[in-house]
């Protein structure tokens, strides 16, 4: 078969997608992977099973021209940040992809974006669907965890303080930048937020380091506005946060104002870093874990007896966003 011809259904799995060879399609736990009805896989001994799944849609996710690569990097990058989130081990993968045509050229760096990172967390693609249509990319991703050790949004405790990984809002400067929404001469910061939105990188290893330190967790997809929120609100209680301690980067401060830089942090979304709740004498353990793995960790707010959300600004109060990214609005 020649590149000008078209792939059928099995060929395109077979090309694309099929990585006998790579460490993760050499894992013990798949009993039987890609090509036939199902998946066979074997949770390990005394954990439990962690499941997400996301749904990544061209024109709604991502822009029309984005790189392939990228597309199929972010396509796992969401689901791996839900098992950063869970403290979870992520184990094995299922796609479902949506295709206008079966191109060649789309495909090899499609793949290539997400088995690669599927390789660096080793993590296994065991099955899945294609099928003609939309662009429209579907993972689900399985893991585990300990049994009763799973970090949950719905954990925390009033006094707790809450906390956040990394730095807030490059991906939403990435974004724009991308999509020719903003424009600058600091091409080299220019060129660390693209990569930020394009090639995000899950928490994996910190979330497995924050089980038994944190008390809650949840990651940062639709941005800090609206999931503090949802946080606080599974635990039953109410977010103090003070914006003026938000964690903005030297790239994102040097393209736009403060203010814009602030709005992005609040509500733009996929930055992917973690929330978490955790008791104010913990903090230096969940500081120093994050430091193993060469990550930053601040506090930004508690959570206190209540419910809803209060914003802060130097001390006053302030108006934040109503909420954050919502595919509905």
């Amino acid at each position: 078969m020649t590149d000008a011809e078209p792939l059928g259904e099995f060929e395109l799995i077979e090309r694309y997608f099929s990585r006998s060879k790579s460490a993760a399609g050499n894992r013990t736990d798949v009993i039987l992977g890609i090509g036939d009805d199902a998946a066979l896989l074997r949770v390990p001994a005394g954990a439990d099973l962690v499941a997400a799944v996301d749904t990544l849609v061209a024109g709604r996710h991502f822009i029309a021209d984005c790189d392939a690569r990228s597309i199929g990097h972010r396509a796992l990058a969401v689901n791996l940040s839900d098992m950063a989130a869970m403290g979870a081990t992520p184990a094995w993968a299922t796609l479902a992809l949506t295709l206008p045509s079966a191109d060649g050229a789309w495909l090899e760096r499609f793949s290539a974006g997400l088995l690669d990172l599927a390789d660096t967390h080793g993590v296994a693609l065991v099955g899945g669907d294609t099928t003609a249509g939309p662009l429209t990319i579907s993972v689900q991703i399985l893991g585990h965890v300990a049994q009763g050790t799973a970090l949950r949004r719905g954990g925390a405790r009033a006094g707790d303080w809450l906390a956040v990984t990394g730095t807030l809002g490059d991906a939403g400067a990435g974004l724009a930048l991308a999509a020719g929404r903003l424009h600058t001469a600091h091409y080299t910061s220019a060129a660390e937020l693209v990569a930020r939105y394009e090639y995000p990188s899950p928490r994996v290893e910190f979330g497995r380091a924050a089980r038994g330190i944190a008390s809650a967790a949840m990651d940062l997809s639709d941005g800090l506005a609206g999931d503090v929120a949802k946080l606080a609100f599974a635990s039953g209680l109410a977010a103090h946060v003070a914006v003026d301690r938000l964690p903005l980067s030297r790239a994102l401060e040097s393209v736009v104002p403060e203010d814009q830089a602030r709005e992005w942090a609040l509500a733009a979304g996929d930055d992917y870093e973690l929330l978490i709740a955790v008791a104010p004498h913990r903090f230096a353990e969940l500081a120093a874990a994050a430091q193993r793995v060469n990550l930053m960790c601040t506090a930004i707010g508690e959570l206190r007896p209540g419910n809803g959300v209060q914003w802060t600004l130097d001390g006053r109060s302030f108006t934040a966003p109503a909420h954050g990214y919502d595919h509905f609005r």
